[in-house]
């Protein structure tokens, strides 16, 4: 009877170190999945470094007052509210085309929102993952009207500016493949290329449509001696960009996009958010933080979101800030459900 009394205890024993064990690996997993280096050191630093180009009009361009502008911008701001709760707390880092990835994988900024397009070679071999897609772009071509070309076959022999690195390749390829020649004419950043264009230094121009589109409407009066060429180059998502290797950081980096997107699907805005303090949906509540714990999944409040869309708003009036006045169509821009290419992971 005692030899039975002495297993039963044994296995007794067992069952509850290996129930303590699990339950210590549970919680080290749990403590590792919400933590994030760079997260962190935002926090210690009480800042955001932000990596934008810092002269692109309805991206991130200073305004009158200082106070920089743009879908970029604001992609930043979101961030900070989210990690915060306030969108003040950025501070923008501009960097040319050529430095973009380097700050980032260096650490120089936490995140950069800075015209930067999705592609699989930048993830493969630069050491940065692209977290939220914020603007679908095109890369499309200007000249001016007294040159009288209606179309890039007509380009044969122009001269053609163009950002160093990528507006190269983008050229190469298109021109590559219509077989027409052209002389390149490289320049480090868009204020440097845009000021050649207008000193006609150069025939013609290649750079994102939404730029070129933004470019011209500052033009002024002037704009009317511009022609965007209809031709357009492939799809260009322009997307934030982290680190590989802190995948909670990438986490917030995403879920802070996709919580605006979600807004927007939901009908909650900067205005009238307060309306949905006692909403019975399970996902308004799971968004606002009222129900679930989507913020301390990710190191943060559970009124993360709730600070993003106070802050900042939904994607709609972001995207509506930063090209409204422009008369830029929304296109691919749009919700799904209106036939565009946004919509919201499920958040739950």
């Amino acid at each position: 009877m005692r030899t039975h009394r002495t297993v039963a205890w044994l296995f007794h024993l067992a069952v509850t170190l290996a129930a303590l064990s699990a339950g210590s690996a549970m919680a080290q997993t749990a403590a590792a999945t919400s933590s994030s280096p760079t997260l962190a050191a935002v926090k210690a630093r009480g800042v955001l470094n932000c990596g934008v180009i810092g002269s692109s009009a309805n991206f991130s361009l200073p305004d009158s007052q200082g106070v920089m502008r743009g879908i970029d911008a604001d992609s930043c701001r979101a961030i900070a509210a989210a990690v915060f709760g306030d969108a003040g707390k950025v501070k923008y880092v501009s960097l040319a085309p050529a430095q973009r990835l380097v700050a980032v994988q260096s650490g120089e900024v936490d995140v950069a929102y800075a015209n930067i397009t999705w592609t699989m070679t930048r993830e493969t071999k630069s050491g940065v993952q692209f977290a939220a897609i914020n603007h679908y772009d095109t890369i499309g071509f200007m000249v001016p009207k007294s040159l009288k070309v209606t179309t890039t076959a007509k380009l044969n022999g122009a001269s053609v500016c163009m950002i160093s690195g990528p507006g190269e390749a983008n050229a190469a390829e298109y021109f590559g493949k219509i077989k027409v020649r052209y002389k390149p004419v490289p320049f480090a950043d868009g204020e440097q290329m845009r000021k050649a264009f207008l000193a006609k230094r150069c025939d013609a121009i290649i750079h994102d449509t939404s730029a070129l589109a933004s470019f011209k409407q500052t033009l002024g009066a002037q704009s009317n001696d511009y022609l965007l060429l209809p031709e357009t180059v492939g799809r260009e998502p322009l997307a934030g960009a982290v680190r590989k290797g802190d995948e909670r950081w990438f986490d917030i980096v995403r879920y802070t996009h996709n919580a605006m997107v979600l807004a927007e699907e939901l009908g909650i805005t900067s205005d009238n958010i307060k309306s949905f303090a006692n909403s019975a949906d399970p996902v308004v509540k799971r968004l606002l933080g009222a129900d679930g714990d989507l913020g301390a999944s990710m190191g943060l409040d559970k009124e993360w979101a709730q600070n993003v869309i106070t802050g900042v708003g939904n994607y709609g009036q972001m995207w509506e800030r930063a090209f409204g006045a422009s008369g830029m169509p929304r296109g691919p821009d749009h919700l799904a459900s209106q036939g565009g290419l946004v919509f919201a992971y499920p958040m739950r």
